[in-house]
């Protein structure tokens, strides 16, 4: 027997909709790229949604064409969000801190049709238009006053006039499968080329109800909200969605993430929550320390992308009185896995036993199920002392990568469901409480983003004297990680460590060049030839990074 219920799509363009229709006044703030602070509002962002949406229909691209975008956080990249995917094209976020040549392979790969991009990025975009031939349409994130009389990239146009030309009345937003292809990020590969997340409609609105429940996220309309993760990193967490949906202010930084920026920011505009990466934090922390400052609405900030410190977590709560939610989560995840939000019995533990609950990753949120399991897939129990591969399964974790790079990715219990391996090692406590406790990838991880080790090691392992590289991440005040490049060099060869950080230049982005060069007379190999990274980083615990 069906349930007697309406059948609606779960469709991107429902929460703009919502959002004009019931939040029309909330605030949209955004310290913009020119250096001013641009105050808009839902309404205003539906209403040029809605032009977004007329200027990529006249330019005839098909439905699931892929629109790209080159930009920091602000109000016309959220436009973007709804007006692209709105239309049944799918929003492509790029990472601007890629070199030039991972994001032309990217943009190939992808088949983007459009670009739209910060003029911070206009000198990028110069340097890899002649390489992208599906770009049919670039467009600069600007006024046209504000547009270059000669940028060499043939048609450039700036948004405003781009979208000017266009009705912002009522737009008969297009009904369709809500399994289309809404969105999708690139993540760092591992091995070999970056591969794809391509998040559908329903997925996406899944997660943001998920990332709103008052155990995950809690976002409210009576929220002031600073995304500082960036829309170009897993949809900035997917707050943008979760924030349209209830209709809470959104405060956008822009490109200025210092501790004075962040700061000031935070208080002018009433902040009461913020998320980020361990990184942005330790700026602002920094900045409130030197000068003696104090939050006076903050109550809450987000902290993933990496662990954060103990001692982080105990300057938000007991300096500050800001209660730290520790996040986990992928970008093959939406990316919302874990949040670390108490329990009502673990609120009477004493503070130095919750502190040990709050360095956890957290307990999944509802519509996210995970387990442990050993080396033969056998589930492990949750102890809080058994350590195995963290598997997890959900509507917003993805079942297999864009044009099924890398084969079919998951791993098939006894019932043939399928479970995504996140590549890390972790812990379940009895109360669910998950906790990572090292990564099966020998993935570096700076600054809440991913270093490839391969992608290290190829580099220097290209250079003529080089015999053998491993590259293994090494603890970091800062950044949490910093790669360094181990070094076998070949008999009667010569390079200095200058010489082979000098050769990194210009082949990779400059914050994936490795820290340092240790030379080692050997490199541990195990049975099968493989390098033993594990023995090299113990012969290493003795090794402190460069403090230059």
């Amino acid at each position: 027997m069906l349930g007697q219920m309406q059948s609606q799509p779960l469709l991107i363009s429902a929460l703009i909709v919502h959002a004009e229709r019931h939040h029309a006044s909330g605030e949209i703030i955004s310290r913009r790229v020119e250096g001013d602070i641009h105050r808009s509002s839902w309404g205003q962002v539906a209403r040029r949604a809605r032009q977004v949406a007329r200027a990529i229909d006249a330019t005839g691209l098909p439905f699931g064409s892929r629109v790209a975008t080159l930009a920091w956080n602000g109000y016309r990249h959220l436009e973007l969000y709804f007006g692209v995917s709105g239309t049944g094209r799918v929003l492509h976020t790029l990472n601007p801190r890629l070199h030039p040549e991972q994001l032309v392979w990217i943009v190939n790969h992808a088949e983007d049709s459009a670009l739209c991009f910060d003029m911070t990025f206009l000198p990028l975009v110069q340097a890899v238009a002649a390489k992208c031939p599906t770009v049919k349409h670039w467009v600069a994130l600007c006024d046209a006053d504000k547009l270059p009389a000669d940028s060499g990239i043939p048609g450039l146009t700036s948004y405003e006039a781009w979208i000017g030309g266009h009705s912002d009345a009522a737009y008969n937003w297009p009904e369709f499968d809500e399994n289309s292809a809404s969105s999708m990020c690139y993540t760092s590969g591992t091995t070999g080329n970056p591969k794809a997340a391509l998040y559908s409609h329903r997925s996406t609105l899944l997660h943001a109800y998920g990332a709103a429940l008052p155990d995950a996220l809690g976002c409210s309309a009576r929220d002031s909200i600073l995304p500082v993760v960036p829309m170009f990193h897993v949809n900035a967490w997917g707050l943008p969605y979760s924030a349209a949906a209830v209709g809470c202010k959104l405060v956008f930084p822009g490109p200025a993430l210092d501790g004075k920026s962040v700061y000031e920011l935070i208080e002018n505009e009433k902040v009461t929550m913020a998320a980020g990466v361990p990184t942005v934090w330790q700026m602002l922390l920094g900045h409130m320390q030197q000068n003696n400052l104090r939050f006076s609405t903050l109550k809450r900030t987000v902290i993933g992308g990496s662990a954060c410190p103990p001692a982080m977590i105990n300057a938000f709560n007991d300096t500050y009185g800001v209660e730290v939610l520790h996040a986990w989560g992928m970008t093959e995840m939406s990316p919302l896995g874990t949040v670390c939000t108490l329990k009502n019995a673990q609120t009477q533990l004493p503070p130095e036993e919750q502190l040990k609950v709050r360095l956890k990753q957290g307990r999944a949120v509802y519509g996210v199920d995970m387990k442990i399991v050993d080396d033969e897939g056998r589930e492990l129990p949750w102890d809080g002392k058994s350590f195995g591969d963290l598997l997890v399964r959900g509507p917003w974790i993805i079942a297999s990568y864009y044009k099924g790079e890398g084969g079919d990715p998951l791993r098939y219990d006894e019932h043939g469901k399928g479970w995504f391996p996140t590549g890390d090692v972790a812990t379940i406590d009895p109360d669910g409480f998950m906790q990572i406790t090292d990564r099966s990838k020998d993935v570096i991880k700076s600054g809440g983003e991913w270093i490839s080790s391969i992608d290290v090691e190829n580099i220097a392992m290209a250079h003529p004297a080089v015999a053998m590289a491993a590259c293994i991440g090494m603890k970091h005040p800062k950044w949490d990680e910093r790669p360094i490049v181990v070094v076998v060099k070949k008999p009667g060869a010569s390079v200095t460590r200058e010489e082979l950080l000098a050769f990194y230049e210009g082949k990779t982005a400059k914050w994936q060049i490795p820290d340092d060069v240790v030379f080692v007379d050997a490199i541990p190999l195990g049975a099968t030839g493989k390098m033993q990274k594990m023995t090299l980083r113990q012969q290493l615990k003795d090794y402190a990074l460069p403090t230059a």
